[in-house]
């Protein structure tokens, strides 16, 4: 993928960066003036140690550098300085200790797009929004309660699981994927209901939103180059899928709050799952900060993509 940074052709960033000699470099010059920076290997001028880390492991890349520079390590990834951490000591520092100095995120082009300008939990700007996020991840969807009402859910995608793997009897199967796509179903049914078409239709698209964001996107590592933003088509890819996903998204919605007005007026409870307690939320909820449609859809797809990767 032309996205992911150990896939990116050596020679053609050699000859862009070349190319783009005259551009700013105002960012780089305000991180090497930073006082007492962590250690960290040598750079070049404007690619820094992007060419120490094309490596098709990367994290064993990661790995050795650590090995030799300790922790805390500094490495430039274009214009953009970054610290790794690679310690329990030092990951309780930052993230404990310290977390307050961290709690920021970084600004990224597939957060902005995919994410409705950074919305969701995973990628929200620290203030007031994002605690208010983090209230509403802490008790509407990772309490014990709404883990146990998934329980349904849970058992039936796994019967329908090992009656696909008992009907593939004596042929090849691909158990890797059959398993991940058990994870998508059941996080899918638990963040947006119940199995229909649409949902069918959106796990494709989660499946691409995790590519996209396997790996480091070049325009956000020279955030400053209109020429790296010229000739990156992963902006194009980015919107279309976000079209995609909105689309989808919007007809889940809308189809959700016709339901909810028909269970209303039935004495029904709509809210069992994700985007039926944020529908709930946004027209019931007593919120600091306004929770929009575009926040809704924000959180369903950082909280699928989430949930997701960590399988």
């Amino acid at each position: 993928m032309e996205q992911l940074l150990p896939s990116f052709p050596v020679l053609i960033t050699i000859l862009l960066f070349i190319s783009i000699f005259w551009a700013r470099t105002k960012l780089i010059r305000s991180n090497e003036s930073s006082p007492n920076p962590p250690p960290g290997p040598w750079k070049l001028p404007f690619i820094g140690n992007i060419h120490q880390l094309l490596h098709p492991l990367f994290h064993h890349r990661l790995r050795d550098l650590a090995k030799k520079f300790g922790p805390v390590m500094q490495l430039q990834i274009g214009e953009v300085s970054t610290v790794i951490i690679s310690s329990p000591e030092a990951a309780k520092e930052v993230l404990k200790t310290q977390e307050i100095n961290f709690v920021d995120r970084p600004h990224l082009l597939v957060a902005s797009i995919l994410f409705y300008n950074s919305k969701g939990f995973g990628f929200a700007p620290y203030g007031d929004y994002w605690r208010e996020l983090r209230k509403i991840s802490i008790l509407e969807m990772l309490s014990a309660k709404r883990v146990r009402s998934f329980k349904s859910i849970r058992e039936e995608e796994v019967s329908d699981f090992i009656g696909s793997v008992r009907a593939k009897e004596g042929s090849p199967i691909n158990l890797s994927r059959m398993i991940f796509s058990l994870g998508n179903g059941i996080i899918a049914r638990a963040s947006i209901g119940k199995k229909c078409k649409t949902q069918e239709a959106f796990l494709p698209i989660v499946d691409e939103l995790m590519q996209a964001l396997g790996g480091l996107n070049m325009a956000d590592a020279f955030p400053s180059s209109r020429l790296i933003h010229m000739f990156s088509r992963v902006r194009s890819r980015l919107e279309r899928m976000h079209r995609k996903a909105d689309e989808i998204l919007d007809s889940i919605i809308s189809e959700r709050r016709a339901n909810s007005g028909l269970a209303s007026k039935m004495g029904k409870n709509e809210a069992e799952d994700l985007l039926g307690v944020l529908l709930n939320l946004q027209h019931h909820g007593n919120l600091e900060s306004q929770l929009t449609t575009s926040s809704i859809k924000s959180i369903i797809l950082v909280s699928i993509y989430q949930r997701v990767y960590c399988l």
